[in-house]
């Protein structure tokens, strides 16, 4: 048996997997007003609050080295098992949920949860470098990051119509079952890299291997295959170019994470939203955000079959998603009625996926295949970390119901992502061995 387009349909379970992926990790923030009734009756509503607070900060510090771990896990396992016990122990963790009691047990759960989910990323920055040709990493990078962006809007009214027949435990143990059915058509269809695949025709199978073999479009370049470069973890750290990637990916995903926690706060704060208009209005930034993935990867991809380089190519599409974000957030410090609040927020995070999707698939542009999960983890762990400071800021910046100076932070973190990538990365190619 043979499968047309075999790398289309991996890059769909793998967002799909992110789509799953969005849900699990949202689930608790929904669920938290019922579960607070049932485990913590006697607390205040501060109490309350800063419970969540903690859990949620383990579940990011967890998430952050998470990625790094995985990075590692997936260049010793590959991607067909690395994706296994990624959303295997993502999927068992969240129905695990269900039977914590207190503090402790969901923090132990959400540490578990955090972990296991980070390995989402850096296998799909590898999974795209083995199914994919260097011409269409970022429109899949695009296809794969929209499952964020979908995920951030089904999951709230999703999670809220399963509690009006299932209890909170039943909820986590149903979104968590999601994830282990997943696997039976990943493993089924996911069988072998492209290389080795039983049923990829032999024209994809050509036209992906030799599309990897340049880092550069040009035609007049020689289509001799060079020994990929897959340097140790100490070598790959004395480049300037993995630096650039690590601190353009710390200074970009804080971005990202500001609305992600922030945007049903910021709502009730300033426009006095109860839950119901939340619901109704905290969707459209996402909607902005998954037209900004398949933007940015198509972008990208028309660029290089117009003859663009991929140094050129990722250059520009990272700069203009950075300059669709700048003037937006400083234009979040007085955005007037809520409608156009939302709409703002959909234009800084389309610029976000716009920049984001070019981003991640730097490592798969630099380094050969048995390396890339190493960098995409280092830097996710980066970017996870710079995403930890900047919401640990927020309630101080915005203590008196002010979220411009959070906005402007943002905006100065799009210049030092720009400036990383052009700086540290002085041409986006193929790295070779230093002599």
């Amino acid at each position: 048996m043979q499968v047309k387009g075999l790398r289309w349909w991996v890059i769909a379970l793998i967002a799909l997997a992110t789509i799953i992926n969005y849900i699990d990790r949202q689930a608790l923030s929904v669920l938290w007003p019922d579960i607070v009734e049932d485990l913590f009756p006697d607390e205040s509503a501060l109490e309350r609050k800063q419970i969540y607070a903690n859990i949620s900060i383990v579940f990011v510090f967890a998430y952050a080295f998470g990625q790094a771990i995985f990075g590692k896990i997936f260049d010793w396992v590959g991607t067909r098992i690395g994706f296994v016990l990624s959303i295997g122990v993502w999927s068992l963790a969240t129905v695990a949920h269900a039977f914590a009691q207190g503090v402790l047990s969901f923090s132990f759960f959400r540490a578990i949860l955090g972990v296991a989910e980070a390995g989402n990323w850096p296998g799909a920055a590898k999974g795209n470098a083995e199914w994919f040709p260097t011409k269409e990493r970022a429109l899949a990078q695009g296809i794969f990051n929209s499952g964020a962006a979908i995920g951030g809007i089904i999951a709230i009214p999703l999670i809220a119509f399963l509690t009006v027949y299932f209890s909170w435990k039943m909820v986590f143990v149903i979104v968590g079952l999601v994830g282990l059915l997943w696997l039976i058509p990943w493993l089924i269809l996911v069988k072998a890299p492209p290389g080795a695949h039983p049923w990829i025709t032999e024209e994809e199978r050509e036209y992906i291997l030799t599309g990897q073999r340049r880092g550069d479009t040009d035609e007049s370049s020689s289509d001799v295959e060079e020994e990929e470069y897959n340097p140790s973890t100490g070598e790959l750290l004395s480049r300037k170019q993995s630096w650039g990637v690590i601190i353009a990916s710390a200074a970009i995903d804080p971005i990202w994470w500001l609305f992600v926690f922030w945007i049903p706060i910021y709502l009730n704060e300033v426009y006095g939203m109860d839950v119901k208009s939340i619901g109704i209005y905290g969707w459209v930034p996402y909607v902005g955000a998954m037209f900004g993935a398949w933007f940015g990867g198509l972008l990208a991809q028309n660029r290089l079959k117009a003859g663009w380089n991929t140094d050129k190519t990722r250059k520009l599409t990272i700069t203009l998603g950075c300059l669709i974000m700048l003037p937006a957030l400083l234009a979040m410090a007085n955005p007037g009625a809520p409608v156009v609040a939302v709409l703002i927020m959909a234009v800084i995070l389309f610029g976000f996926q716009t920049a984001i999707g070019n981003v991640q698939t730097l490592p798969s542009d630099l380094l050969g295949k048995k390396s890339v999960g190493t960098l995409a983890g280092l830097s996710g762990m980066a970017a996870k970390l710079g995403a930890v400071g900047l919401t640990s800021l927020v309630p101080i910046l915005t203590a008196d119901g002010n979220y411009t100076p959070a906005f402007v932070i943002g905006a100065s973190l799009a210049i030092i992502a720009m400036a990383a990538v052009w700086i540290l990365i002085p041409k986006v190619e193929p790295l070779k061995k230093l002599k």
